[in-house]
């Protein structure tokens, strides 16, 4: 996806120590919005490091932020990149190089036609959170000033829409009240649907530094799974998927009964108060605790921390906004804060943590169906007039346009007819991907703006138009504490690529020459040369609303670095917290309790489907992968797609670690292997949300293919938010049956590593099931896994081999064609380059592992072809990696604590001290604490 290139001008006093060859930027990857720098030689992108002026991390990145540059290299850069047009004018056709004057003046009459024919709300946009907010604004001004539909959603839709809206009815405005300083202040951090040690690392570090500074700062953890986060915690809440609503309204049932509650502020600052009051007397402590699913002294002395405290800070992201209810959530806690006065002060208050790199951004300019710009409601006819003074047109549409789920159905009955993709990939995100897959293909035009051209919504795109991305734009971005940062590009845009705002401006254009009959305005409503003249429309619309930036400019982003809003007029500086005066943007000043309602989750487990499913986010991957999957070292700590469910489980299904199971929902089927967590509760199960059909696919139900974690996700979406369930899934886990196992891994020159894993998706949808990963660090290469209920096809299996480069006389080969074995093995200067085991794939550790570790191979003699041979004596398996940044694994990490001994943090120093794992991006901390607790008694017995 074309992510958000965020390249940071900070002010000249910063420079000091900058190198000539660095450029200040912005990570492209969450909301954190950490600052980077970025190294080029000769216009390339060679190195990063974390951007010790930058006030969101300080220097700090995350294992993902720090492989930044990797992901730029020429090589993969010329495989994934979309680098030129491309144009299709008839289904069927494969799609041609086009120019860009012949492609959006095809995009620009087949659009006028369809709304000359249609109406406005014949087309829609799909845009996405990692989108520059220049490039947004001009999307939203597109669809609603020129088009006049609000049809223009966006991904943000999946992961923020429910925060924004719990926002706006408690507090007035979409507006995180906190900042990353309130951690350093706060008394109380209650963490509640984030696995924030993995989901936002580098604010998970600014934990571990307030714990240090103050010993008695209390961690409170809610989440269905023990995950690292919930490890660390002071106190563990490990709730019942959905029923974050009844916890809320509980621990305010016992604030109430033990006087916690502030009734001075809740009188002098809010309103609605007294109906809540008297909803919350049901959610007694032993009724909440058994609908939670957790002991009562546990939920009361939650209550009593966050209540007492002088400042209790929550932070929360996708458990609770992944919803059918994630609103209410959202309001249940907000509701929290206002009665205790844990709000607009030091160290308190409801902080939303942003899932993309510029949610935020996209929300200030109206990004969504049902907003305009700079907060504005679409229902508002005051709204709506205001804008269409400012953009000079006759009006702007009042009709709602359509959310993300609802798009493409509409798209799928042909209410939509045309639809324009940016920056996204619904083939992979999108719940229920049965209905997204048939939208896609009934459309009668898919436009998809990439950066990226090797995603799955790419292969539906009748049009392809190649956008800039990370280290290549200008414009400006917004992170999770509200704080704008300016962007430059730190090397020039490749090929034929254009910039996002580019391309919908000269599209818009040409539009409005073929619409001129039907537009009502004197001239160009799309003026702009520079992304400056694009920011400082955007700045007008803010005026006098609360997140008015009339105060700041280009000029001040560049000599004062990242400012958070509101920065009005006349202002000295951004404000660090809202509402320290007590005054809320709603039509009274005062905040609004909501009467919040527990609700169970949209999918009941059953007889039929008795687990429940939750997705999530791994360590070292982002997204549908689009960029960090070209990175093979970043799979080593999660190499491959995997079912994660608790030990007793396992057992009693008589399935063990690594067998292939039918995960079935009522939407859909994805077979996937089974590992097994300490981290679960019985009768629940796990999947990282990243693995898309690019990674994990096969034929599916009745041959149609199956698509990944997303095809077992729930449409269904919350009332108020719009926002889909794609947390929770209700699901059955049968053991399937595939006795015939097909496993191929082997070095690729990297400059085809990516071809080679394009080249294998279509056989994945030869098998039962398939995945196909990368691996390496210094070499990389691709495995691919496959299995079946008997042997495949001789032929099919020699296609895929070849691709590894496993043909000719110089491979070493046994094959036992009665029992369907075979081990096929290239040898290149005495070490493994490829091997492809079938049938038997019981060697496939060892050898893999041998191949990694380059070793030669003469000694071993007949065990490389004997059919089941165990590894030779002298081997030892490294196991998984647990710290990327140094490549260190857990037997390193075991060895290493078998000569220790101390307490837990002096074994975590002395295991840093000598293999260095934790010591840089410090992703690897939390786990790496688990294995020191796990490992303590027998490195004392040792």
């Amino acid at each position: 996806m074309s992510d958000v290139a965020m390249t940071v001008v900070l002010p000249e006093k910063n420079v000091d120590g900058l190198k000539p060859n660095e450029t200040r930027a912005t990570c492209c990857y969450c909301g954190v919005g950490c600052g980077v720098l970025v190294q080029t030689e000769a216009g390339r992108v060679v190195g990063v490091r974390g951007d010790p002026a930058h006030p969101a991390n300080f220097g700090r990145l995350c294992t993902k932020g720090s492989t930044l540059h990797l992901t730029a290299r020429p090589a993969l850069q010329e495989q994934a990149r979309a680098l030129y047009p491309e144009l299709r004018l008839a289904r069927g056709d494969a799609r041609e190089r086009a120019e860009w004057d012949i492609t959006l003046d095809y995009l620009a009459s087949r659009f006028a036609s369809t709304i000359r024919e249609h109406g406005p709300d014949s087309v829609g946009f799909y845009l996405s959170g990692q989108l520059l907010t220049e490039d947004y604004y001009v999307f939203n001004k597109l669809a609603k000033g020129l088009i006049g539909t609000n049809n223009v959603d966006t991904n943000s839709r999946l992961c923020m829409s429910s925060a924004v809206a719990g926002y706006k009815q408690t507090l007035g405005a979409d507006a995180p009240p906190p900042c990353y300083e309130d951690i350093d202040h706060a008394e109380v951090i209650f963490i509640v649907g984030s696995n924030t040690a993995y989901a936002h690392p580098i604010v998970y570090r600014r934990i571990e530094d307030a714990r240090k500074a103050n010993p008695d700062l209390k961690i409170i953890v809610a989440d269905p799974r023990r995950t690292d986060t919930a490890r660390e915690a002071d106190l563990f809440l490990p709730i019942l998927p959905g029923t974050d609503v009844a916890l809320f309204n509980g621990m305010l049932h016992i604030c109430l009964w033990e006087d916690l509650i502030d009734q001075a502020y809740i009188d002098a600052h809010t309103e609605g108060f007294a109906e809540l009051k008297a909803t919350v007397r049901d959610y007694t402590p032993k009724f909440v605790a058994e609908t939670c699913g957790i002991r009562e002294e546990d939920l009361i002395q939650a209550a009593r921390w966050f209540g007492a405290s002088q400042a209790s800070l929550s932070m929360y992201c996708q458990g609770l906004n992944q919803s059918a209810a994630g609103t209410a959530k959202n309001a249940a806690l907000i509701n929290l804060h206002l009665a205790t006065h844990q709000i607009g002060k030091p160290g308190a208050g409801p902080f939303s943590l942003t899932g993309q790199p510029n949610a935020m951004g996209g929300r200030e300019v109206g990004g969504l169906a049902t907003m305009l710009s700079a907060h504005r409601d679409l229902d508002n006819p005051q709204h709506r007039a205001e804008i269409a003074a400012l953009w000079g047109v006759a009006d702007v549409p009042a009709r709602p346009g359509k959310s993300a789920v609802e798009m493409f159905e509409a798209v799928r009955t042909g209410e939509i007819k045309l639809i324009w993709i940016v920056c996204t990939n619904p083939a992979q995100s999108m719940p229920e991907q049965k209905l997204i897959r048939e939208a896609l293909e009934r459309a009668e035009l898919v436009v998809v703006q990439d950066a990226y051209r090797t995603t799955a919504t790419c292969d539906y795109a009748d049009v392809l138009l190649p956008a800039t991305t990370w280290s290549e734009k200008e414009g400006t971005v917004t992170n999770s504490e509200r704080r704008i940062t300016r962007v430059r590009a730190a090397v020039p845009q490749p090929a034929q690529t254009r910039h996002d705002w580019q391309i919908a401006i000269d599209f818009a254009r040409r539009l409005e020459e073929k619409l001129a009959s039907e537009v009502n305005h004197a001239s160009t409503l799309f003026p702009y040369e520079t992304t400056e003249q694009v920011w400082n429309e955007h700045r007008e619309s803010t005026r006098g609303r609360d997140l008015d930036i009339t105060g700041l400019s280009y000029a001040i982003l560049e000599s004062q670095g990242p400012q958070q809003w509101p920065f009005p007029q006349g202002a000295a500086g951004g404000r660090k917290r809202l509402y320290e005066d007590g005054i809320f943007p709603t039509a009274s000043g005062r905040a609004r309790f909501v009467n919040t309602r527990y609700q169970p989750v949209a999918e009941r487990v059953d007889a039929r489907f008795p687990f429940h499913l939750t997705t999530g986010r791994l360590r070292d991957q982002w997204h549908g992968m689009s960029r960090t999957g070209t990175v093979a070292q970043l799979f080593s700590h999660a190499s491959e797609p995997a079912l994660v469910m608790a030990q007793t489980d396992v057992e009693r299904r008589l399935l063990k670690e690594g067998d292939l199971v039918h995960v079935t929902s009522k939407h859909g089927s994805q077979i996937l292997p089974v590992a097994i967590g300490d981290d679960m509760r019985t009768g629940q199960a796990f999947i990282g949300m990243h693995w898309g059909e690019e990674y994990v696919s096969g034929r599916g139900h009745e041959g149609k293919g199956s698509h990944g974690v997303n095809a077992l996700t729930s449409p269904v979406f919350d009332p108020v938010s719009k926002q889909p369930e794609l947390k929770h899934a209700a699901v059955k886990i049968l053991k399937a049956e595939l006795p015939w196992r097909f496993v191929v891994f082997g070095w690729v020159e990297e400059s085809q590593l990516l071809a080679l894993q394009a080249s294998l998706r279509p056989f994945m949808r030869e098998f039962a099931y398939a995945s196909c990963t990368l691996f390496g660090r210094d070499r990389v290469g691709v495995l691919f896994r496959a299995a079946d209920d008997e042997a495949a096809d001789a032929q099919l299996v020699a296609r895929i081999e070849e691709r590894f480069g496993i043909a000719g006389p110089q491979v070493l080969r046994y094959d036992d064609r009665r029992r369907g074995n075979a081990r096929h093995i290239l040898l290149e200067d005495g070490r493994l380059q490829a091997v492809a085991l079938a049938g038997d794939a019981s060697a496939e550790r060892w050898l893999k592992e041998y191949l990694e570790s380059e070793q030669p191979v003469a000694a071993l003699g007949r065990l490389l072809l004997m059919p089941s041979a165990q590894p030779p004596q002298a081997f030892k398996s490294r196991g998984r990696i647990v710290c990327n940044c140094f490549n260190v694994a857990e037997t390193e990490i075991d060895e290493a604590l078998a000569e220790m001994g101390g307490a837990p943090d002096a074994m975590l120093a002395q295991l840093q001290t000598r293999l260095k794992c934790g010591t840089n991006c410090g992703s690897c901390v939390p786990e790496l604490k688990k294995i020191v607790l796990a490992r303590q008694p027998q490195a004392r017995a040792a």
